[in-house]
């Protein structure tokens, strides 16, 4: 079954739709596939906010300094700067689409900047709040809830436009290019002449039907989100299995810095509570950690006690914890009024609740998980990649503004940022690509594959990943530890590849083989990092190199 359509984009979070909603703006017809239900994205999870400068008191240069520092070094100035000043343009569009964010009960802004420049409209009224590493109240949010707001309002706009089909429960399987296509009809012995690498489409699993469609599309936008389910313990939810990184790489995308995870310092310890994120925003508010003692350990870490940049946190969290042998830390918020905090952080509050935590009486119990990824996919200012037609936006791109740790909220104003510009961009290529027709495009041949009576070999395979990268490639390394790591990936990449080619294709099969590759990446990229710098902290070298370079690889084996 073959599908067309101007612009095929993967994944649902800010990033996807607010490209969808610029490229659907332009007149061309979107195509969009989601693993699940389309409101299902690390976007929904968002709890904290947006960074961007809406007060007087705030300026452009002081939420570009919090995120160089935050960088150690790695963020790309210029890009820093462009997505910073492009902050309230970004929060404007949001808020012309009907999305709700938190107003303050007595505004005190009045439109203008620290530096004396005037916006063409006015956040006063907002309220805003503060997180780690930076040195202004910025984060505009709505209640602790912010990215289920983001996703309402953005799904709704994106549902009145004619031109736009949203394909639920489809998995992308591949991207196609020119070169894939070639080789697909010279066959694997005919001699096969060098050939551009123009992005075509994609082979989509239909869940349903257990059907792989071919998209034929001008361009792709790979909005996947992040990979943090290739570790055990994990913020985020199932669906962040690096799909976008993996399938990018297989087509000799430019992949770089995939060894800055960010791990979360604080997530919810209880054995019923999967994957729930205790906010930045509480600590933002006054939160204290603590020992099981009742001791606060902040201040021996850093002079931002708990406001401290989150690798800074997470590492002092992890080394309590070895040191104590403790399972958790307690983020204490009772000294806090109570009447605050319901009204403030009402879904935490009851989420917490059902475990039976009131965090108005009780400190709550927390640890660390892999929360984000701050490199990715390499793309230039429009948010495109060295694969002709092929966009990036959101947590799988790798722009320049993370560098080697992210700011916390910066990582949604990236996604409406980026989002919108590669899809003013993407519209431009849309004008000047060359149509193709479904019946130059091989559709998906599952050669002998038949479904599989051994899926404990996906199960396997995925536990022991998860494991060893959270024992091995976790907030603290050491390079035997990654040696281990890199072992055990080989030998896992060998069996995956096997079942792959003989089992009829689902999408458990199609993570597994993801976070397999996402996995090898993370581990060559630190393996290459000799140094600790941002979210890579090596025991083997604990001091900074003299110069700040990116850990980059490039496909090398396509043909």
């Amino acid at each position: 079954m073959t599908e067309t359509c101007d612009t095929l984009v993967i994944g649902s979070g800010i990033a996807a739709l607010t490209y969808a909603l610029e490229v659907s703006r332009q007149g061309h017809a979107v195509t969009l596939v989601t693993k699940r239900e389309v409101d299902e994205a690390n976007t929904r999870y968002a709890q904290g906010g947006i960074a961007a400068v809406l007060r007087e008191e705030d300026s452009f240069d002081a939420h570009v300094e919090d995120t160089l520092r935050a960088g150690a070094g790695l963020c790309r100035r210029d890009v820093v700067e462009r997505v910073v000043r492009e902050g309230p343009a970004a929060i404007r569009r949001l808020t012309e689409l009907g999305i709700q964010f938190d107003r303050a009960e007595d505004g005190n802004g009045n439109g203008r900047n620290g530096n004396g420049e005037a916006h063409d409209y006015d956040f006063g009224d907002y309220d805003l709040t503060r997180e780690g590493g930076h040195s202004h109240r910025r984060v505009i949010h709505a209640g602790d809830i912010t990215g289920a707001e983001l996703m309402r309002g953005l799904l709704a706009a994106l549902r009145q436009r004619a031109r736009v089909r949203i394909f639920e429960h489809h998995t992308a399987v591949d991207l196609l290019t020119t070169r894939k296509v070639a080789n697909l009809k010279r066959g694997p012995t005919t001699t096969r002449p060098p050939v551009d690498n123009r992005v075509l489409g994609a082979y989509v699993l239909d869940e349903k039907t257990g059907h792989v469609k071919t998209i034929i599309a001008k361009t792709v936008m790979l909005a996947a989100g992040g990979a943090s389910k290739v570790y055990l313990y994990s913020s985020n939810p199932d669906i962040a299995t690096g799909d976008g990184i993996a399938m990018a790489w297989r087509i000799g995308a430019e992949v770089a810095n995939m060894e800055f995870i960010q791990f979360h310092p604080t997530c919810l310890y209880h054995p019923k509570a999967k994957s729930f994120l205790i906010s930045e925003a509480l600590r933002g508010e006054g939160g204290i950690l603590r020992r099981k003692d009742g001791t606060a350990f902040m201040a021996a870490y850093h002079e931002l006690k708990e406001l401290a940049p989150r690798d800074i946190v997470a590492r002092a969290i992890d080394t309590e914890l070895k040191r104590t042998g403790d399972e958790c830390v307690f983020l204490d918020m009772t000294h806090l009024d109570a009447d605050f905090l319901a009204k403030r952080f009402p879904n935490i509050r009851a989420k917490c609740l059902e475990f039976g935590i009131d965090l108005t009486t009780e400190p709550i119990p927390v640890v660390p998980a892999a929360h984000y990824v701050c490199g990715g996919v390499v793309c230039d200012d429009n948010g495109e990649t060295n694969i002709p037609g092929l966009f990036v936006a959101g947590e799988i791109s790798c722009t320049g503004l993370h560098g080697a740790n992210r700011l916390a909220s910066n990582s949604l104003l990236e996604g409406a940022v980026y989002g919108h510009r590669a899809g003013r961009k993407s519209t431009e290529y849309c004008a000047t690509a060359l149509t193709v027709s479904p019946e130059d495009i091989p559709e998906w041949d599952p050669g002998n594959a038949v479904p599989s009576d051994e899926l404990v070999v996906i199960s396997q395979c995925w536990d022991e990943i998860r494991r060893f990268m959270w024992n091995y490639v976790g907030i603290v390394r050491t390079d035997r530890r990654l040696l281990r790591a890199q072992r055990r990936i080989d030998t896992i990449k060998e069996e995956i590849r096997e079942f792959y080619w003989r089992a009829t294709v689902t999408r458990d099969l199609i993570e597994l083989r993801n976070i397999c590759t996402v996995a090898e990446l993370i581990v060559k990229c630190a393996l290459q990092r000799k140094e600790s710098r941002g979210l890579h902290f090596t025991l083997d070298y604990p001091d900074l190199t003299n110069e700040a370079k990116d850990s980059l690889f490039v496909r090398r084996d396509l043909v």
